[in-house]
């Protein structure tokens, strides 16, 4: 079959487009094997090719978290879902015996593994994938929207809705509007009824964002504390809820932004891993702290009622051939995008 891949860690040179890779079979009876018709790219994948602590390869390894096709087989004990169903791929795989999977919490599963880092990905003809990790959706007129959906979503739907809790009337600040997590997070932080501030180095950007409903722009960029920003905006206050996955370059930023009782949630420190706090700025104005990766098999039930209903979607930055997947990847590296860059398989 045809795929995008790589034999070692690296570079974006690392990739390679083959159409020889053998084609994945059903693991066992609750398995669902998977047409692919679109994926999506997400920097997740970025850290994958260049190698992250602890994660091996086996070449050819194909790359790629998210993707939406039709389903194509089915292991004989599969219930929800038939050859011939449209379906969304949640990402994320877990055991689902486990005290924190059945506690609700997969993330947290020792066993927990994502598409295309710790196992094979969906920028490929086929994947297979458990039953559960499937959800089947209205045949849609073009698999791009539906390729671009869950792991940016799954993952702002875990950090708004359940760590944060966000509620109406609270004030959300998201770093890196043009981002497929930070446009997810704009989506359902307006959803819950929240006044929306994003940020970006790019003007074009903010201005989407305005018409995506965002209610207050922050400029980033080298010789602005967007801390001092928002505390000059709100008369000192800070906002309620910061949404963070940059990491290192941000972090103090971001704290200077939350107000008291504030809630910082971080998905990722794609700027780097180490931070730096003042305790006492903890303690004094009691914030709330808290890491988030990925989402539950409840959550990601979740996002797809909402998607099916209309009030959630992705957007879509561009689309690229797989053949051309190098291309797509370099845009992503670039930072240009303003949604998800979506490969289309067919």
């Amino acid at each position: 079959m045809r795929a995008l891949t790589i034999d070692a860690h690296g570079g974006l040179e690392q990739l390679r487009y083959r159409d020889d890779v053998a084609e994945p079979s059903l693991i066992d009876d609750t398995s669902v094997r998977v047409r692919i018709k679109a994926a999506a790219l997400n920097h997740l994948d970025l850290f994958t090719i260049g190698g992250m602590p602890h994660v091996t390869i086996a070449p050819p390894w194909i790359v790629g978290a998210d993707g939406s096709g039709i389903v194509e087989s089915v292991g004989s004990g599969v219930r929800t879902v038939s050859p011939g169903d449209a379906v969304l791929i949640n990402p994320g795989v877990s055991c689902r015996k486990c005290e924190y999977c059945l506690s609700g919490d997969n993330p947290l599963c020792l066993k927990y593994a994502i598409l295309g880092e710790h196992r094979l990905g969906t920028l490929a003809e086929y994947v297979v994938v458990p039953e559960p990790n499937v959800a089947r959706i209205a045949l849609p007129a073009s698999f791009d929207v539906p390729a671009a959906f869950p792991l940016a979503t799954l993952t702002a739907w875990r950090m708004l809705v359940t760590r944060a809790r966000v509620k109406e009337g609270d004030n959300v600040m998201i770093w890196g509007i043009g981002g497929g997590v930070a446009l997810a997070a704009l989506q359902i932080a307006k959803r819950l009824g929240a006044r929306v501030w994003v940020t970006s180095g790019s003007p074009e950007k903010l201005e989407r964002a305005r018409a995506l409903g965002a209610d207050e722009t922050l400029r980033h960029g080298p010789g602005i504390d967007i801390g001092r920003e928002v505390r000059a905006r709100t008369g000192k206050r800070g906002v309620d809820v910061v949404i963070d996955n940059v990491g290192q370059e941000t972090f103090s930023q971001s704290l200077g932004a939350l107000g008291r009782r504030g809630r910082l949630v971080t998905c990722g420190g794609t700027s780097g891993p180490r931070l730096e706090m003042d305790v006492r700025r903890l303690f004094w104005n009691q914030w709330t702290i808290m890491g988030s990766t990925m989402g539950s098999d409840q959550e990601f039930a979740a996002i797809v009622a909402e998607y099916e209903a209309g009030r959630l979607s992705a957007v879509v930055d561009s689309t690229f051939a797989l053949a051309d997947g190098r291309a797509a990847f370099e845009r992503m590296a670039a930072g240009a995008q303003f949604g998800k860059i979506v490969v289309r398989i067919d």
